[in-house]
């Protein structure tokens, strides 16, 4: 830490002082890098699609590119395991942070290049490149990230890379947006392949995290296994599991649908690229940071059980936003009252349902439990949005759509109530914290 970041800190109140450690600050700068890759096989890429006339269908069904990250649990043993060769001798996690950030560059060079009005195939794959690539570098970003905390910088820090995600997936999709009205799709993806930058300085600057362990040398296919089998035996063994596993499946499918298809309503309603950048992304982060703040408060308040409750009918209610935004068609006003509603619940659902999530993992398989249980959470949503949604709107209409998808959110509600209601909730999580082993 600079003596000038010292001197700041000294000037700054006790409370915030934490947020200005070196730690805290890396995992901003890592948040940063990780949340760009998202946003390129994103919105930012279904904007360019619909811009370039290619069929709702089929630019649904790009969403599947986001699968990968719902699997990226099945290769992370190899991050922690395999030594890279040269890079490897300048640690475990820093040579795996910079191969994965070169990964990452080129994948989203290699997809502003590919052109959809010439190979919608050659889109495709670079698209799943980009989400694998993106995955991976997740996996390192997560590791190091938990590894250079301290124990007592981890609440902080976990802050501090969720505020670091949002700014890197909201920036890159504004320039993206910005750039590509003027110099064309391939120079705004060149460009925003840079954000790959804070992680890789991250690595160069605060060294291999003195907190990283070698994993114990596994022999054999089964040992090999163990380590995601056993954390599904320990979880389905507590009473209710199958209904707890049914509730995060379920619960995120409408606000997915819905989010995943916005940009297809604003192209047709003919928004354009500026006023896109300023409302969906610019005043759609300002408003995701309120939500935030919002939901920290109200899981203090409220406690966990009500908090999560209030969120889950707030994000399924600020679907029927959307619906309302394509009956009456293009305003700045409303648009801005839609993004700021959905939004607002989308940060406090982030706080208090993860939350949630994480509250139900074991403590003797935290990474693994997580893992499985936000891949879970989104990987529904996702593969009925890539399969089904450009149909249903082709079909049904953008306001029956969204009115549609705002149904879809109530069975996860109701079950949520309905586990409160029996003590599964509580049960759940108690046996969580009981069950050190299997």
């Amino acid at each position: 830490m600079t003596l000038a970041l010292q001197s700041l800190r000294q000037r700054l109140p006790p409370s915030l002082r934490p947020y200005f450690e070196s730690a805290p600050l890396a995992a901003l700068l890592l948040g940063i890098s990780s949340g760009f890759p998202y946003a390129m096989i994103g919105a930012t890429l279904t904007t360019r699609l619909a811009q370039d006339g290619i069929s709702k269908k089929s630019v649904t069904t790009f969403s599947l590119a986001f699968l990968v990250y719902n699997l990226k649990f099945l290769w992370a043993p190899a991050v922690d395991r395999f030594h890279l060769p040269l890079l490897g001798r300048y640690g475990q996690r820093r040579s795996w942070l910079w191969l994965s950030s070169a990964l990452v560059a080129v994948a989203v060079i290699y997809l502003g290049i590919a052109d959809p009005t010439a190979s919608l195939g050659r889109v495709a794959v670079a698209a799943v490149l980009v989400g694998a690539a993106g995955a991976t570098f997740d996996i390192v970003i997560d590791a190091y990230r938990i590894e250079l905390l301290q124990p007592h910088q981890l609440g902080v820090g976990s802050g501090m890379s969720q505020y670091g995600w949002r700014i890197g997936s909201a920036t890159a999709g504004a320039l993206a947006l910005v750039v590509a009205g003027s110099s064309g799709w391939a120079t705004a993806y060149g460009l925003c392949a840079l954000f790959v930058l804070p992680a890789a300085l991250t690595g160069l600057l605060m060294g291999e995290p003195a907190r990283h362990r070698e994993p114990t040398t596994r022999r054999g296919l089964s040992q090999a296994l163990d380590a995601v089998v056993t954390p599904l035996f320990e979880f389905f063994r507590r009473r209710g599991a199958w209904l707890v596993l049914l509730f995060v499946l379920l619960h995120k499918i409408g606000d997915t649908l819905a989010n995943l298809t916005l940009r297809l309503l604003l192209d047709d309603l003919g928004f354009s690229n500026e006023e896109i950048a300023t409302y969906d992304v610019g005043f759609g982060f300002i408003a995701y940071l309120v939500g935030i703040f919002i939901g920290g408060i109200l899981y203090a308040r409220l406690g966990m059980k009500r908090s999560v409750l209030l969120s889950l009918v707030l994000m399924a209610v600020s679907n029927l936003s959307f619906a309302a935004l394509a009956a009456i068609g293009h305003s700045n006003e409303f648009l801005a009252f839609t993004i700021g509603f959905e939004n607002i619940a989308s940060g406090i659902g982030g706080v208090v349902v993860v939350a949630y999530l994480s509250a139900l993992c074991n403590l003797a398989f935290t990474a693994t439990q997580f893992a499985l249980l936000s891949a879970a959470a989104s990987v529904v949503g996702r593969f009925l949005t890539g399969t089904t949604a450009g149909a249903l709107i082709e079909s049904l209409g953008y306001v029956e759509f969204y009115l549609f998808t705002t149904l879809v959110a109530l069975p996860g509600v109701l079950l949520y109530a309905w586990l409160w209601k029996s003590g599964l909730i509580e049960q759940s999580i108690t046996e969580a914290d009981v069950r050190r082993e299997v």
